[in-house]
């Protein structure tokens, strides 16, 4: 473990509407914040990144510091995410990868045996020097608007590990877990390790908050995913509640697994468009779990649907927010680069008008 002791909470964002539904406390209005906010769909985005790859852009707080904070600047949303990917901390320890344009990341050499598991290692701050310079600049500039830190959660970080790249069925990593657990449980454990430091230094650079992506554990069944992916995930949000920061965890296509999710340790349970917010907090509750805030859940594809069509669909998720124990607006996943940043600016607005309180 990295760490050094938890710092003091920042108290320029402890009443921001963003914290305070984090935390199932009434707040002046609905916030909003939008997964992949910083990224293709902003013309500003595109001209700052021009000539820059992924991985490197991730690498400079020059970079990092502008990017995070385009979409606060241009939307008015209610909480800035760190711009960052998701197997950056495995190219810090030493992990053969890269980011291919169009297709993401690439493996050398995918996870077959424990061999294969001795590049990875846990985070050290001395890694990542510039996540801390950046973090901290972040945190200066964006004053009362909170810093969300990230990371891939274990399943979904393994899963680029072991099939070498993106997957559409996950065929290798499901064969893995069954055909020897005792090696998927090895690379699961260094992984959720991987995510804990890396977090942990996102938190004690000045973060408000974590979230922590199971981006494609939707493609497991609710049995594999307890017996596979629970503990690693649970092992992760455990060693992060000693900061007091809210912790969401957000999966897409996960409408069966969202109460064994919830149990994991979330504090806010993040829902994608598949199943509305009443019934994700019907089922959450319905299997014995405590009410928590919930995020979400717009679909990304009526972004470009006209405002006729969105606005109904706005009201409809803030009343079915109301049955959570607060609600955090968002898309139900991240911003396609075809977005119109105007819409989505017109919807920071109408969720702020329509919630206000």
């Amino acid at each position: 473990m990295p760490l050094t002791q938890p710092g003091p909470s920042p108290t320029a964002t402890e009443h921001s509407p963003f914290l305070l539904a984090a935390r199932g406390e009434p707040g002046p209005h609905t916030p909003v914040w939008f997964m992949r906010q910083a990224g293709r769909s902003l013309p500003e985005y595109r001209a700052v990144r021009e000539g820059t790859t992924m991985l490197e852009s991730c690498t400079r707080p020059d970079l990092v510091v502008e990017i995070t904070l385009q979409p606060v600047r241009r939307y008015g949303v209610d909480a800035a995410i760190f711009f960052s990917d998701i197997v950056l901390p495995l190219k810090a320890v030493g992990v053969d990868l890269e980011i291919k344009p169009g297709i993401g990341p690439v493996i050398a050499t995918p996870v077959r045996s424990f061999d294969d598991l001795d590049p990875v290692r846990p985070v050290e701050p001395s890694d990542v020097p510039y996540v801390t310079d950046s973090v901290k600049q972040l945190v200066s500039e964006l004053g009362g608007t909170p810093l969300i830190g990230f990371a891939g959660a274990p399943f979904t970080v393994a899963s680029y590990l072991v099939e070498g790249g993106p997957s559409k069925d996950y065929a290798k990593t499901k064969s893995l877990m069954h055909s020897d657990p005792k090696l998927w449980h090895a690379l699961a454990d260094r992984l959720a390790e991987v995510a804990i430091a890396y977090l942990s230094v996102q938190v004690e650079a000045g973060a408000s908050a974590i979230q922590l992506f199971d981006s494609w554990a939707g493609a497991l069944s609710p049995r594999d995913y307890a017996e596979f992916v629970q503990p690693h995930s649970a092992k992760v949000f455990a060693a992060l509640a000693q900061y007091g920061v809210p912790k969401i965890h957000f999966g897409v296509n996960t409408g069966e697994l969202l109460p064994l999710m919830s149990e994991a340790g979330a504090d806010v349970v993040g829902v994608d468009w598949r199943v509305p917010l009443d019934e994700a907090v019907r089922r959450i509750t319905a299997a014995g779990g405590a009410p928590k805030p919930v995020q979400g859940n717009l679909d990304p594809a009526l972004l470009s649907a006209g405002w006729d069509a969105l606005e109904p669909e706005i009201d409809r998720i803030l009343a079915e927010g109301q049955a959570a124990l607060g609600h955090i607006f968002n898309l139900g996943h991240g911003v396609p680069p075809t977005a119109d940043p105007e819409v989505l600016h017109q919807i920071v607005r109408a969720v702020h008008e329509k919630s206000a309180r």
